[in-house]
């Protein structure tokens, strides 16, 4: 069975049956504050998705985040220091899901995890105190962009911020975001498909 294509919500669509409500009611109750860890990654990746022009949508399932126009698939992964709850100091950043169980129609799960993406994005909001905090302002992101061969390296599920900075190095604005992602792509020789 194959799902219908359908086009992105503009957020004015009414909810049949509920007075007044429409799909922007929806988005302010399921996702009414970005610090949310959940809220935070799915923006994160959306930043990546803007900052490469990709116009393909995010797939819930795939095997990556984002994924560019020629094939190019991204892993983005997003650390705070601040959260939406109170804390005694703030949030030591290690990112997870570095490696993961492949899924199709046709066969499920895979056995194995692996890593799935050519890039990785590590994204850190940057504030270190809720007065100042706001998640909307890029200039408050740091990006690390390391290839997919230097995260399989560490043979980990998860890795600390300090190691990828040791790997990546400086933090990219997001203004070079889009360029250090493909200076980091492998070649179509090396594995990346689609192009």
């Amino acid at each position: 069975m194959t799902p219908r294509s359908v086009s992105p919500l503009r957020g004015d669509e009414a909810i049949g049956g509920v007075p007044g409500a429409t799909v922007v009611d929806f988005w302010r109750f399921a996702m009414p504050d970005l610090r949310m860890n959940n809220t935070r990654g799915l923006f994160a990746e959306f930043l990546v998705h803007r900052a490469v022009g990709s116009h393909e949508p995010r797939v819930e399932w795939a095997s990556h985040d984002v994924e560019t126009d020629d094939g190019l698939r991204i892993e983005v992964k997003a650390g705070a220091y601040l959260q939406a709850w109170d804390q005694r100091a703030p949030s030591l950043i290690r990112f997870g899901g570095l490696r993961a169980r492949t899924w199709t129609p046709e066969g499920g799960y895979s056995e194995e995890k692996s890593y799935n993406a050519d890039v990785y994005v590590f994204a850190v909001q940057t504030a270190r105190e809720h007065a100042v905090y706001e998640p909307l302002d890029t200039d408050q992101w740091e990006f690390y962009v390391l290839p997919r061969a230097v995260v399989a390296a560490w043979d980990a599920d998860s890795v600390g911020l300090g190691a990828v900075r040791a790997a990546a190095g400086a933090a990219v604005p997001f203004g070079a975001l889009a360029g250090c992602i493909r200076a980091a792509a492998p070649s179509a020789g090396e594995g990346r498909r689609g192009v």
